[in-house]
Formats: structure tokens, sequence, C-alpha cells
């Protein structure tokens, strides 16, 4: 790519216009004590605004050199005790959380210009309750995960159908049939950021942090 190409792919991308659709205002004193509240009512109004996909969210992990790594998930469940996500304990992500058991989250809901952020120690559910996720998922989906080849290398797309075909067959087979390595996780926040755009880049943000008295609700430089 040359100087040019480089300002002009700059320039293309600088005026593309953001924030420009009316956005709701966030009022951080009137915002509940504890986070997940909050979450909730923001998820809900996404929801109830059909936005797409509105409980995917980017989980975050870093690797055994320390390297970041990240992919867009679903979230499975937000209560009290924290925001869970399943994953094969051998898919990389697995491993990662394996050698180091924190995580981030991120949620962005563009329509609203609403962004939340999690960060805190990943911990992983009772196996009954990972069954019970692996169980809920549909015949495909559970086939796909028995094979246990996530984010290997593929050379043959043929082998992947066969394969495939042969561990659906297994589930229909035995519709119970568990993948011990299936693993619901938690994570156990000890930082939840709220961030609400808007039009004059004077974002609202709002961070609450796990103290050892409960949460503590702190408003940041946007």
């Amino acid at each position: 790519m040359t100087k040019s190409d480089a300002r002009s792919v700059r320039d293309w991308l600088r005026a593309i216009e953001v924030f420009a659709r009316p956005l709701p205002e966030f009022a951080p004193d009137q915002a509940p004590s504890e986070p997940v509240p909050l979450f909730l009512a923001w998820l809900r109004e996404a929801v109830e605004a059909d936005v797409p996909d509105p409980h995917a969210m980017t989980l975050s992990t870093v690797d055994e050199t320390g390297d970041p790594d990240a992919r867009v998930l679903i979230l499975k469940n937000v209560d009290a005790s924290g925001f869970q996500f399943a994953m094969h304990a051998a898919s990389p992500k697995g491993v990662q959380l394996a050698g180091t058991p924190r995580a981030a989250l991120t949620f962005y809901w563009a329509e609203f210009g609403r962004q939340v952020r999690v960060r805190g120690e990943v911990r992983p559910e009772p196996a009954d309750r990972s069954a019970a996720d692996f169980l809920a998922r549909s015949a495909t989906a559970r086939a796909e995960a028995l094979i246990g080849r996530q984010s290997r290398y593929l050379t043959d797309p043929e082998e992947r159908d066969r394969v495939l075909k042969e561990s659906l067959a297994r589930v229909e087979a035995d519709p119970g049939l568990l993948d011990p390595a299936w693993t619901l996780c938690t994570v156990v926040p000890d930082v939840v950021e709220f961030w609400q755009a808007a039009a004059t880049r004077v974002h609202v943000r709002l961070r609450y942090e796990r103290e050892a008295t409960g949460w503590q609700r702190r408003q940041l430089w946007s």
C-alpha cells in the first residue's frame, strides 16, 4: 500500500459519521447501587428494540506468552454471581483460561451508542450445570463439540463433513450423550463499566468497582 493509499483509507474512515442518530441520555447519579440491574435494563432495551444478537459479547483472554486473544460469544446468563458463557476445555480459550483464569467481556449496542465492559476472575461452574448447558444446545452444536477439534487446521472439508455426520449420528442415537470437557463458566466481575456515547463526544462513563465493603460507583472522564 502506498502512502497515498494509506491517506485515502484514513480520510475515508475519518469521513464516516458516528453517533449521528438520536442517542439516549444516561444519568449516572440515578444508576442502581450494583451493576447487574443496570446491565439487564440496557440489555432488555436492546432486545425490545430488535437489536441483532443483543446478547453477543467479546471475550478477551491472554495466552501463555501474554498475547491477547478475543472472540465473540453468546452470553448464557447473568445474575448476582456474574456473567456466564460456555466453552470447550480443549479450545484455545479453554487452554488460555486454564493458565490465566481472568477475562474481559465487552458488549456493544451500536443502535444506542452503548458499551459495557466487564473484567474479573473466571470460575468453572459445577459439572451438572455444564451438562445442562451442553444438552440445551442443538444436536448439530453438540455433535460438533464432541469432535473436539475446535480451531485446529482444516485440510479436508470432506473429512469434516464425514466426521460431523458420524458425530451427529452418535448424538441422535444417544440424546443424553455428554462431553465432559464442555464447561459453563462465570466471569465474577471486579469491575463493570457502562459507557454511553454522545454526539458531542463528551461521553458518559460510569464504573462500578468491587471493594471489601461492596460495589463503589465512580464516574470517569470521557
